[in-house]
């Protein structure tokens, strides 16, 4: 079995470099677009799906359903699939932190493996526990009734599900570059995951990489 585990297309904040976790940011026109042409580069390579998920989130969900377009097949919210919480800092920009040592957030973007999350947000280890959860809970039990599926969320979420499956250290978070629009293939099979492929797009010129 397949899963297609997408990010996002563009919001408004993905282009104004500021912080969205939580916050229910929907896309923009361009996200639309790129969700669109990501919609129709799979239905030309025969991609088709048994299941989806996605994030309750309106930016994931949306892109979701673009994917999904007019196959007659269940989308199921999960709330595990919602991207990291940041607490008071969502909605900040992503550059000033880069280059403040001092700022809450600089371990995060920077140097991942010391970030310590301030009050009210989530530690890398919760959120790759949320995702292990949804693996194993509502994709294990597909494999062997569904060849692929589908499934729609967020950047630092997506990262974070694929440590759930190969655990790389947190240093290596921003190694890979992770687009809008961009799917990360994994495998299952007899009950084990593997990555098959990282931050493939469906369209010209990647954007918003990473933070």
């Amino acid at each position: 079995m397949k899963i297609y585990l997408f990010r996002h297309g563009e919001t408004d904040w993905n282009r104004q470099r500021r912080l969205q976790g939580q916050s229910d940011v929907p896309l923009n026109t361009f996200g639309i677009e790129l969700a669109v042409k990501t919609a129709e580069a799979l239905e030309q390579e025969g991609i088709f799906f048994d299941r989806a998920f996605s994030s309750p989130l309106s930016r994931a969900l949306e892109t979701a359903r673009i994917l999904v377009g007019g196959q007659d097949i269940p989308l199921e919210t999960d709330s595990r699939l919602m991207e990291m919480n940041f607490g008071a800092y969502e909605g900040g920009a992503f550059d000033p932190p880069k280059t403040d040592p001092t700022h809450p957030l600089h371990n995060f973007l920077c140097r991942p493996e010391c970030y310590v999350p301030s009050v009210g947000a989530e530690a890398f280890e919760a959120v790759i526990e949320r995702a292990r959860a949804f693996l194993e809970e509502k994709i294990v039990p597909l494999e062997g009734s569904c060849e692929t599926v589908l499934v729609t969320a967020h950047g630092a979420f997506n990262r974070c599900l694929m440590r759930a499956i190969v655990p790389v250290p947190l240093e290596d978070f921003w190694k890979v570059g992770l687009p809008n629009c961009a799917a990360s293939i994994l495998s299952l099979k007899g009950g084990k995951f593997d990555i098959l492929e990282e931050s493939r797009i469906y369209y010209e010129g990647p954007v918003n990489v990473r933070p």
